[in-house]
This record gives structure tokens, C-alpha cells and sequence, in this order.
């Protein structure tokens, strides 16, 4: 039988690259994202590559629409074996500058949309004795936020509680599931216009691969997460970043 991947954030970027390398490892693919074009361009590279997409529009942070997503996915396919939280809402707003709603907002995408899925698909995966998921953190988990405009303090932390929630759900889910959290360190992307050329290059000297990452990066290690057979890799934070250091 076909295994069934679910992703969330899967219109651009990380989420699109993820999503199409499940499909070529296999996987029918369920897309979730708020835009709708970008999530059917995904779907189309996937059919276009001879994989199966279903698309999802809604915002991760709706407990409801998670609610309704994993059920319409169960009924679609059966079952789902691996669910990537990827979405996520960067904020550049210092802690004298934002606001309440700027501040739950920027949680509730990245945060509390991991556990909107979470909750709904774990007891699908326990049923049949078998998951894997994978959370999209940050190396801003790690170091904090700087000054970069996707990595204040907001963001960051609710990137570092991704990583709690990961190490947490390890240990209550084992050993039918295996929980695992992603930190990337500068993605090619929409990111690097976001910083700034001049910051890009800086990022490149004080890596030890001397380039800046690429959503391809990210994706084959998802792929390795959600494939590798046998399996003894759960409630891990895992650094993507070319070995980010102070040159």
C-alpha cells in the first residue's frame, strides 16, 4: 500500500521541495497552505513528476481546519505515515515594537500549528502502529533571534518551542513514532531578500561549506527521516545550517 505524507506550509520553498521529493520517494502527498496558488503549482510538479497530490487550503493555526484536514485525509487514503510541520510566519518586530496580536500570531503559526496537527494525526499513527513527524524549527531556536528581519525574538521563540515540544512528544509517543525537529540555518530563498545580499555573503564566510542553503538541503534530510528503515533517530533537533560558526 502507498504511504501518505501530510505537509503543511508545501506552496514555496522548503514546504514545495519537501513535498516533491516525498512524492519521487514514494509517497501520495497531502498539501496544506493558505495560498492556493502556490499550493496547486506544487500539486502540478507533482503530477507533472508522476506523483499523487490532494491540496488543502487553510490557516495551520485553525485547530478545527487540522481537525477536518486529517480526517478528509484518512478517509481519502486510509492512512497517513508522515506528517511534516513546515508552515510557518516569520516576525521581525523587537520586543518594544510589537504587539499582543503580532506576538500570538507569530506562535500560533509556528507553534501552536504543529500541535494542531499533531494532535489529530498521532492517534491515526498509534492505531496502526506505525509514524513518523517531523517539525520545521530553526537555528534561531538555537542562537536566538538577531537582527535579521525573519529571526526576532517572537520567532525564535516559537521556533525553540518547537524543539521542546519534539524532544516531549519523543518520549510520549515512543516507540511507535518517531518525532524529529529540523534547524536550518539560511535557506536560498525569499529569506536571503529578506536579510539582505550584504548579510548573504557574511552568512556564507562564516559557514564551514562556504554557501548558503538550499530547500533541497532541507528536503533530503526529510526524506531520510521519513524513509530510513531501521529507525533509531527520535526526539532530535537537526542542524542544517553548512556548520554556521564565527569565522
Amino acid at each position: 500500500m502507498q504511504k501518505v505524507a501530510l505537509v503543511t506550509g508545501a506552496g514555496k520553498n522548503i514546504g514545495r521541495s519537501c513535498a516533491i521529493e516525498l512524492a519521487k520517494a514514494g509517497f501520495a502527498v497531502a498539501l496544506v497552505d493558505l495560498s492556493e496558488d502556490g499550493i496547486e503549482e506544487t500539486a502540478a510538479l507533482i503530477g507533472a513528476a508522476g506523483g499523487t497530490a490532494s491540496t488543502h487550503i487553510a490557516d495551520v493555526a485553525n485547530f478545527k481546519s487540522a481537525q477536518d484536514i486529517v480526517a478528509r485525509v484518512q478517509q481519502r487514503y486510509g492512512q497517513i505515515d508522515f506528517l511534516l510541520n513546515n508552515a510557518g510566519l516569520s516576525n521581525g518586530i523587537g520586543i518594544l515594537d510589537i504587539n499582543e496580536e503580532q506576538f500570538d500570531r507569530t506562535i500560533s503559526v509556528n507553534l501552536k500549528s504543529c500541535f494542531n496537527y499533531i494532535h489529530h494525526v498521532a492517534p491515526l499513527m498509534l492505531a496502526q502502529k506505525s509514524g513518523r513527524i517531523v517539525s520545521m524549527s530553526s537555528l534561531a531556536a538555537l542562537s536566538g533571534g538577531v537582527t535579521a528581519a525573519i529571526s526576532k525574538f517572537s520567532y525564535a521563540a516559537a521556533k525553540a518551542g518547537i524543539i521542546g515540544m519534539t524532544r516531549s512528544l519523543a518520549k510520549e509517543l515512543g516507540p511507535t513514532i518517531a518525532v524529529n525537529a529540523i534547524c536550518p540555518g539560511v535557506i536560498r530563498s525569499e529569506v536571503e531578500a529578506m536579510i539582505g545580499q550584504t548579510s548573504a555573503e557574511d552568512v556564507v564566510k562564516g559557514n564551514a561549506l562556504r554557501r548558503l542553503g538550499t530547500p533541497l538541503d532541507i528536503a533530503n534530510v526529510v526524506v531520510f527521516l521519513a524513509t530510513n528503515e531501521p529507525n533509531f533517530i527520535t526526539g532530535q533537533a537537526l542542524t542544517i545550517d553548512g556548520f554556521q560558526y564565527n569565522a
